[in-house]
């Protein structure tokens, strides 16, 4: 096996790899021999079977293990003797097809991970937004919760409908004088106000009384789901059993019990916990951007172009995705392609760069991820599919790189909260709109300013 380095800029490697005839000829010969000690054939005793019968017979698979064995061994050899650190699979092509009898000659082509000290973080400061509960969120969520729980009582009286009432209705529709498929219903609740039904039919309703019937006249949305049915008018008539008026549950002892707390006073301890951990959920992450801003402020070494090719894809296809069902931001819609291209193609360079660095980091400081981590995230990415539990576990079980990753998330959230253990955080106390609100409106607003 002869190897020769033919290029180095950058981070890329070439070389070019020969695998001697010779070399092939053994190991094919090795191989065959140990295909004679086990092969049956008639007229031959076990392991006597002719070397010149068992090229015939054998030597075309023998020869496809062997040459894949020799490629691999090959690249494993090129990267352990140069100590090279490959950010992705080399790259391997064939200068000629194989040819038996002939030298096998390969190009390689390796990328490495780029060699760069971190810097010394030991100075660096940022700010973590922060926010106290107020009794006010608290008391916003039990009224939810109250709402939640809810009850409904027929309206005895001769008074007409109002918003928030639920009226308990039988309807049916039609368009150009044709009845339509799924414009008819019998029995439905519908809560008036709720914005359940098409556009203008719930006001329609309002004013009505118990046992009326009405003509309700409305239009389709352009946008509607039913493409034959969008942007058309359409005329319903609609027949009121009964007027049904909410009734929120009271707040107190009893309502903390259908949540299986003991009392009120331990409900609002819960909620009022819960919303500390979103709340602290939300610091955490914009001390991380802070972080992460800062981080790529103070390094700007070369990374792997095919890493950066990897990672534009993937924002690309994501990008084209939101493009396509008209999720993406303003501001992308409104630039060409290629202006697009650039802006994030320079996000694939800061991504990539900021994973390798927080890489290095953790590597030098002995930052791991342990299989009791691995076992709680699997765990939580089960419990996202309630009902499907043993489907997914299943999966993993079948799937061990589906559990390792789970694995790269978590190690970046501990070399950063190891980072963030090193450096100067001071903690600004911040409205909750504050906290929530995006950092990039936040940013667009300073800049108009």
């Amino acid at each position: 096996m002869q190897i020769t380095e033919t290029s180095a800029e950058g981070l890329r490697r070439d070389y070019k790899v020969v695998i001697t005839a010779q070399d092939i000829e053994s190991r094919v010969q090795t191989q065959l021999i140990q295909v004679g000690k086990t092969v049956k054939m008639p007229g031959f005793r076990p392991g006597k079977v002719p070397m010149p019968i068992l090229k015939q017979r054998y030597g075309m698979s023998v020869m496809g293990e062997v040459l894949e064995a020799a490629v691999q061994e090959s690249v494993d050899k090129l990267v352990a003797d140069n100590s090279l650190r490959p950010a992705l699979q080399p790259n391997v092509k064939a200068v000629e097809p194989f040819a038996e009898g002939k030298d096998f000659t390969l190009d390689v082509s390796v990328e490495l991970l780029p060699e760069f000290e971190p810097a010394d973080l030991s100075g660096v400061e940022i700010e973590k937004p922060v926010a106290a509960v107020a009794d006010e969120a608290v008391t916003e969520s039990l009224e939810r919760l109250a709402k939640a729980r809810r009850t409904t009582e027929k309206v005895e009286d001769d008074r007409a409908a109002v918003t928030g009432d639920i009226l308990l209705i039988d309807f049916d529709g039609s368009v150009d004088g044709e009845k339509r498929p799924g414009m008819k219903g019998e029995g439905h609740e519908l809560e008036l106000g709720s914005n359940s039904f098409i556009p203008g039919f719930e006001d329609q309703l309002v004013g009505t009384k118990a046992g009326s019937d009405v003509t309700v006249k409305v239009t389709f949305p352009t946008e509607y789901h039913a493409a034959e049915l969008a942007g058309k008018d359409a005329v319903f008539e609609v027949k009121v059993h009964e007027i049904r008026a909410a009734k929120d549950a009271e707040l107190n002892d009893d309502l903390a019990k259908t949540f299986g707390f003991d009392d009120l006073e331990g409900l609002r301890t819960a909620i009022s916990e819960r919303i500390g951990e979103e709340y602290a959920a939300t610091s955490r992450l914009r001390a991380k951007r802070t972080l992460l801003d800062k981080l790529a402020e103070l390094h700007s070494f070369e990374v792997p172009a095919g890493m950066v090719e990897i990672e534009f894809e993937q924002i690309w296809k994501r990008l084209q995705d939101e493009l396509a069902n008209g999720e993406a931001e303003a501001e992308d819609k409104d630039k060409d392609e290629e202006a697009l291209k650039a802006e994030y193609r320079d996000i694939a360079v800061r991504r990539v760069r900021l994973g390798l660095l927080l890489s290095e980091i953790g590597r030098r400081n002995n930052v791991t991820v342990s299989r009791e981590e691995l076992n709680k995230a699997m765990i939580d990415e089960v419990r996202r599919y309630p009902g499907q539990e043993q489907q997914v576990f299943e999966f993993f079980r079948k799937n061990p790189q589906a559990v390792e990753s789970l694995r790269a998330p978590i190690y970046e959230d501990k070399v950063v909260d190891f980072i963030l253990g090193s450096v100067k955080v001071n903690e600004v106390t911040v409205s909750v709109d504050e906290l929530m609100r995006d950092p990039d409106d936040e940013e667009e607003g300073a800049a108009a300013a």
